[in-house]
């Protein structure tokens, strides 16, 4: 299982992912699940992929190998919705190869989600979440977010913090950070590191900085996860019993 986030505000875009994966509890390992692709001054993309780790290391494999050919890349395409459709494509046929008859059946799941987004010149920030059919839809500003992978435990915080036009990229990360840990604390599949980039809107920067990797003894993160878990406990201390257990 794995954790990834990525958010479209008006501010920009900022993306998260954990790097664990596992094929049971005695076999945990960690793979990178964040992707960047650049031309400097021209366009920024960045994907993260959550599902079956062969499908989505092939799909990665194809879309690196066919940067250097003639035929249309993430490089070369026009637009984000354009680089969504060849993503997409790109995962059925890596899964159509794989899953000869049967396999589905006996109980192989070959399927993958992944995140896509960024800013191409000439049209401003955008991010889809493609499925495992190779089907997207693209976050609006009422649905400025998208998880994917182990996402419940998560999703509360981001649901009451997160607003398109008022939320600044520095309060995102920090949104997105209490995420991770409410996840983390629930569910032993996903874990750290945890890799985060943000993109500001228009910026086109001349060279894409890698992501920031949190490692288990960042001092942020720490004291995020204490104060977070303080201040929950303080809030609920200070709630009303329910009255009518009182007599």
């Amino acid at each position: 299982m794995t954790y990834c986030v990525a958010m479209r505000l008006r501010a920009g875009l900022l993306f998260a992912s954990d790097t664990r994966t596992n094929a049971g509890v005695d076999h945990i390992a960690s793979f990178r699940k964040m992707y960047q692709f650049q031309i400097p001054h021209q366009r920024e993309i960045v994907i993260l992929t959550a599902g079956n780790l062969a499908t989505t290391q092939s799909v990665m494999s194809l879309l690196n190998q066919r940067l250097q050919g003639e035929g249309e890349h993430l490089l070369n395409v026009p637009s984000l919705y354009d680089a969504a459709v060849l993503l997409g494509r790109t995962l059925k046929e890596v899964v159509s190869r794989d899953t000869p008859g049967g396999a589905q059946g006996q109980g192989v799941d070959f399927g993958a989600n992944f995140l896509i987004g960024g800013q191409i010149q000439g049209e401003g920030p955008r991010l889809f979440h493609v499925y495992p059919q190779g089907n997207f839809i693209e976050a609006t500003e009422d649905t400025p977010y998208f998880q994917i992978g182990e996402s419940k435990y998560g999703k509360p915080i981001i649901d009451r913090v997160i607003r398109y036009e008022t939320t600044a990229l520095e309060e995102a990360a920090k949104c997105t950070l209490v995420s991770f840990d409410s996840t983390i604390q629930s569910n032993l599949s996903v874990g750290l590191p945890i890799d985060m980039l943000m993109l500001r809107a228009n910026r086109f920067e001349q060279a894409m900085q890698p992501p920031h990797r949190i490692e288990r003894d960042d001092p942020y993160f720490l004291s995020l996860r204490s104060g977070w878990s303080a201040g929950l406990r303080k809030v609920f201390d200070e709630l009303p019993n329910e009255p009518w257990f009182s007599t």
